[in-house]
This record gives C-alpha cells, structure tokens and sequence, in this order.
C-alpha cells in the first residue's frame, strides 16, 4: 500500500522540478526582434507622454519623463542594440525596471504578453548574435515563431557607450 503514497510524493516532486524549471518573461520588441525580460526585474509599463532631452547625454539616453511625479531617465533600446531608429511618429512604450536603487524606463517599439517557458527551450547566446547583443542576453528561446533574446537589466545599465 506505501508504494502507490511514495509514487505519487515522486510524481508531485517531479512535476515541482518542472515548474522550478519554468520561467516567466515580459516580451517585446524592437526592430522586429522579440526580446524578454524576467517578469521580476520589470515594475510598470508605461507609454510616455513627453519626453525631455538632455543636452551633452549619450545617444542611448533618450531623455527624462516623469512618471507619476518621479523623474526616470529613458533608454532607447533601439540606440543601446544598434539598430537603425524607429521610424518617425511612432509611438515608444516604456518598459520600467530598477537598477542600483534607480528607476529607469527602456523604450521598446511594443510590448507583448508575459510568457512562461521552460529550461528544454533554452540555450546560450549562439555565436552568429551580434556582439553587441551578446553583451546584453543571457541567452535566448527557441519559440514557434522565432527566437525570444533574452536580456539583462544589470548588462544593459553597465554596457560601454
């Protein structure tokens, strides 16, 4: 009678070593490619009203904007990956995220949904990513439509300008 108990504690346990496995992400984009960050280092999506130049910065600070009475210093992703900058009138969202004590807002070209993936889909940064990229991923996702890059906070914040 203890063998079916025992077999199911190993069932149970297995299925927790699953889901320890899983991870869930907040996707985006930016120049088409499909980027994740970890859902914990992100605070807030936002869509900024204005944002406010800042003379002498470097080109991947993109400015300040206030966000709900706090002053947070916008990155442009499409400067810190290098690609080519949206095109003119397109409207940015602001993916917020925290990094030594300081808020931040990434502006992406959109954002998607929050997903979870498990570890069988994961694998190093492959060699044919840009440099630049490699810098900034931790690795990447095999999806069904694609590879999801999967990015750093720390990394982003700490990358030579």
């Amino acid at each position: 009678m203890a063998e079916p108990a025992l077999k199911d504690r190993a069932t149970a346990a297995q299925k927790t070593a699953v889901q320890a496995e899983r991870r869930q992400f907040v996707t985006m984009t930016v120049a088409g490619q499909a980027f994740g960050l970890p859902i914990l280092d992100v605070h807030d999506i936002v869509v900024p009203e204005k944002i406010t130049r800042v003379p002498l910065a470097q080109p991947e600070v993109a400015g300040l904007i206030n966000l709900r009475g706090k002053i947070v210093t916008a990155i442009d992703m499409r400067e810190v990956l290098r690609v080519p900058p949206a095109p003119g009138g397109q409207r940015r969202v602001g993916v917020t995220v925290s990094h030594r004590g300081e808020t931040y807002t990434l502006l992406v070209d959109a954002v998607g949904e929050v997903i979870e993936l498990g570890a069988d889909r994961f694998e190093a940064n492959p060699p044919t990513l840009d440099a630049r990229w490699r810098q900034l991923a931790d690795g990447v996702f095999r999806l069904d439509h694609g590879l999801l890059v999967v990015l750093r906070v720390d990394r982003i914040m700490q990358i030579e300008r």
